[in-house]
């Protein structure tokens, strides 16, 4: 299994452009919201009166597969996806309309976002090449912010070793 510096390297190396990183500071909490209410409708069973979901299962072998990568921030990513699973199953509690529009509203407007920051890149999405990058693509959002606060600055480190430093603008880019 690869490390967390080799997961969010690989990822990085696809986000080098602050616009890019931006853009997926907005989009990708949009699209886990997204995913966690679209999938809390269908109830696949009851436990002590607790509905269990797809996305009860989305939330639980995500947040495993964090806490292998590293304690600290798996911990992290389990009370993030603890709360958009609450919020998920509270709008998917709603009318049929409510839950639909506000999931695919949220996941359409999350990707067109996304979308976006990778013009700016100039480079596809991680995921295109190793699907992976559906699960790292929040985690990397976490360890971002973290980065912002100055926590994590060994593994930032580690990461910019690997792939270089972020920046404004595509490499190939030279504005006048």
């Amino acid at each position: 299994m690869k490390t967390l510096t080799d997961q969010l390297a690989q990822y990085a190396d696809y986000h080098r452009d602050r616009r890019n990183i931006a853009t997926h500071l907005v989009g990708i909490p949009m699209i886990v919201v997204a995913v966690a209410i679209l999938a809390s409708r269908p109830v696949l069973a009851e436990v002590g009166g607790v509905a269990l979901s797809p996305a009860t299962l989305l939330v639980a072998a995500s947040v495993l597969y964090y806490l292998r990568l590293h304690l600290g921030y798996g911990l992290v990513m389990g009370a993030l996806f603890a709360s958009t699973h609450a919020i998920g199953q509270a709008v998917a509690a709603g009318s049929l309309a409510s839950w639909l529009g506000t999931g695919l509203g949220l996941f359409l407007v999350g990707w067109v976002i996304q979308f976006i920051g990778h013009a700016f890149e100039g480079r596809k999405p991680a995921f295109v090449d190793d699907l992976i990058g559906l699960v790292i693509g929040p985690l990397f959002v976490v360890a971002e912010v973290g980065f912002w606060l100055h926590i994590g600055r060994r593994i930032q480190a580690d990461i910019e070793a690997r792939v270089g430093p972020t920046r404004v603008g595509r490499p190939d880019h030279h504005p006048a």
